[in-house]
């Protein structure tokens, strides 16, 4: 039988998945108490303390951790800097200056870097979808119970 560890593939870092995974659920877990928490209940001091510090942390592992252990990983690990030039399938993006026909020279640091901006782009478009569930909490609840109202605008008691 052959034992094959996944997380001893080239290309995968246990550092950036953690980072990156640990993140978004962090993120998600806000999910669960948005459809817990009434919409016009007041915070308290202790209440905003913990949630700004919640947020920090999330926030911090997202922007910071996460997209630095990509540079690293991609750095140290697979070797992507300047002198690697992207090929591409069938040498289609091999430069005119090494005999190829396409007009640019793309080296692999540029591709590290795009994967970068997409890991901020996830978690920028996480932060706004979270602003949305967070802000229309009480939406959901009000239009469920609103009473049924008269021609007179009162709310009507018995069933009709």
């Amino acid at each position: 039988m052959i034992a094959i560890d996944i997380l001893k593939w080239p290309g995968v870092n246990q550092a950036f998945l953690f980072s990156f995974l640990l993140a978004s659920a962090m993120g998600l877990a806000a999910i669960p108490y948005a459809k817990r928490r009434p919409a016009g209940k007041p915070t308290s001091w202790g209440e905003a303390m913990l949630a700004a510090c919640y947020v920090f942390g999330a926030m911090f592992l997202a922007f910071g951790v996460a997209p630095h252990q990509f540079i690293d990983h991609a750095d140290k690990n697979l070797g992507w800097n300047k002198t690697k030039i992207i090929y591409g399938p069938f040498d289609l993006l091999k430069p005119q200056s090494m005999g190829g026909h396409f007009p640019m020279t793309i080296p692999y640091e540029a591709l590290r870097d795009i994967v970068v901006v997409l890991i901020h782009a996830w978690f920028f478009g996480l932060i706004i979808w979270l602003w949305k569930v967070w802000q229309s909490r009480g939406a959901q609840q009000s239009a469920s119970t609103k009473a049924i109202e008269s021609s007179y605008g009162r709310p009507l008691v018995k069933k009709v």
